[in-house]
């Protein structure tokens, strides 16, 4: 029996470089090549650790559903405003079967999720934007929901958090997309004004009429590692001065670096952070960053 065992052993510690047949066997997305340090995981332990590469810290996209179950308490979140749908209003054409292909791909009815939820017991109106639907572009509808979140949460006297993710303003609307710029931003103005308290977390990317609106009026406006930030894009600028653009131009750090954000902040260590963000808010709190 020993000799046995230790020659099975002894097979296994040879058979290190698995056969063309075996490397196929291996089901589709059980490991994750990191497309920043090109290190290869676990996609189980990836999703363990938040979507945050355990290698080089590289913060995988995240869509809606997977930011509300590692930012918000465990079944705490209840989605308002879900059945809102965009409409064609300039009959721009294949733009209702483009959005139905978004739906039926990414379960969802719009390029963001509006929602009351609590953070460490905090109660909170949130606002994710996802990327997956249309690049998280922004439409009448988007706005309309981002707006009604704000009111919500000026009704309930809570703070409101937003993510943003997002191309900029859906050029299948034309104006009426730019139009909700203003509309989210006097929302915002109006909450602001009772009191309210707004927190913005710029995610990759935030680009467009977006970032140029609602994404940077926070009280606090914060970034993840490495998110792509800005109105127009590089080469635009770049033809517009006739200069070269520094390298980490638009990138959360190099924003933080100029003044335009409060903190970059990992998502390791986001909802702690935020919790005690909002722990300060309350009488008597004491910010323990």
């Amino acid at each position: 029996m020993l000799k046995e065992l230790f020659t099975k052993s002894k097979k296994k510690k040879y058979a290190t470089i698995p056969s063309e047949s075996a490397k196929q066997d291996v089901p589709e997305g059980i490991m994750s090549k990191c497309p920043d340090c090109k290190k290869i995981m676990y996609t189980k332990e990836l999703i363990k650790n938040n979507k945050v590469c355990l290698h080089c810290l590289y913060h995988y996209p995240m869509n809606s559903f997977e930011r509300i179950d590692s930012f918000l308490d465990e079944n705490s979140f209840e989605e308002i405003n879900s059945g809102m749908i965009s409409e064609n209003p300039l009959n721009f054409p294949d733009y209702l079967e483009k959005l139905e292909k978004d739906k039926e791909k990414t379960n969802l009815n719009e390029a963001v999720v509006t929602g009351i939820g609590t953070v460490g017991g905090f109660k909170t109106v949130v606002a994710i934007m996802d990327s997956t639907f249309r690049m998280g572009s922004m439409g009448s509808v988007v706005g309309e929901k981002i707006t009604r979140a704000i009111e919500k949460a000026d009704e309930l006297s809570v703070p409101f958090i937003i993510f943003t993710a997002s191309g900029g303003a859906r050029m299948q609307e034309g104006v009426l997309s730019l139009m909700q710029m203003a509309k989210t931003s006097v929302a915002l103005k109006r909450f602001s004004d009772h009191g309210g308290l707004i927190i913005s977390i710029m995610t990759h990317p935030t680009t467009g009429g977006v970032s140029a609106s609602f994404a940077s009026l926070g009280d606090y406006n914060f970034a993840e590692p490495g998110a792509l930030i800005g109105f127009a894009g590089r080469r635009i600028i770049e033809q517009t001065i006739r200069e070269e653009l520094p390298e980490d131009f638009q990138t959360a750090e190099f924003l933080l670096k100029h003044g335009q954000l409060d903190a970059v902040i990992s998502r390791l260590e986001l909802r702690e952070k935020m919790i005690n963000l909002l722990e300060i808010h309350q009488p008597g709190g004491v910010l323990q960053w």
